[in-house]
């Protein structure tokens, strides 16, 4: 059992439609439309609201559905678990986490997947850089989601050696994740490098993200938004 929803809980629906990576233009079937709710909650305590990152990244899942349909994959971080929902709902064998020292977070992700119907959704508590019986008794991922979880510096080396743990028990894992440009001085190419992964950039307008009104709402405040793909160096697979 979890708590209640705090005072100032709401949902905000998100609505993704368009054709996917793999779907062609043909047939006159209808266009697929996905719908989530997510609870927010707006009080300062908590903080658990929808930022543009997640919405970028839930639009890169939803693209990619063929892909990750039956695919082993955990969010990181999730908070209120806007990309990893549209993953279990696009058929990933989904795990949610967040902070284990921050038992609202879990309980938001509990309440998240409660509000979708998604009983089957494991949540557990997992704290980035720390080797815990939680980490350890997951299983080998496919994929690995974050949104905005390069927030501070000092955090950066913890979630990148937490995904390095599970590259090693499957050398083919990557990490999706987005995150707001907010310092042109902050960068992760030297822990990448430490870590013996690499990266790219996804343009956004290549999975239809480039859109102020993405997935029905107004994204809030100004931002910019990457998307990014982390994968082990080439040299060590």
């Amino acid at each position: 059992m979890f708590q209640e929803a705090p005072r100032g809980s709401s949902a905000r629906e998100y609505r993704f439609g368009g054709r996917g990576e793999e779907e062609g233009e043909e047939g006159s079937q209808e266009e697929p439309e996905l719908v989530v709710l997510i609870p927010e909650v707006l009080d300062p305590q908590y903080g658990m609201y929808v930022w543009p990152c997640a919405v970028v990244l839930a639009q890169y899942v939803w693209f990619h559905r063929r892909l990750v349909c039956g695919k082993n994959i955990l969010e990181i971080g999730a908070g209120v678990s806007l990309p990893g929902i549209v993953a279990a709902k696009c058929g990933a064998k989904m795990i949610l986490s967040d902070n284990a020292e921050f038992p609202q977070c879990l309980d938001n992700c509990r309440r998240s997947c409660q509000m979708n119907n998604l009983s089957s959704v494991c949540v557990t508590g997992i704290t980035w850089g720390h080797i815990s019986p939680n980490l350890l008794a997951l299983p080998a991922m496919d994929v690995i989601l974050a949104s905005d979880v390069f927030f501070e510096p000092e955090d950066f080396e913890d979630v990148l050696s937490t995904v390095s743990y599970f590259m090693k028990k499957n050398p083919h894992t990557q990490f999706w994740t987005t995150y707001q440009v907010r310092s042109a001085d902050w960068s992760i190419e030297g822990l990448l490098y430490k870590w013996e992964m690499e990266s790219f950039c996804v343009p956004l307008q290549s999975f239809q993200a480039n859109n102020e009104q993405l997935a029905g709402p107004f994204l809030p405040g100004r931002h910019t938004v990457e998307m990014m793909v982390i994968t082990p160096m080439k040299s060590m697979l």
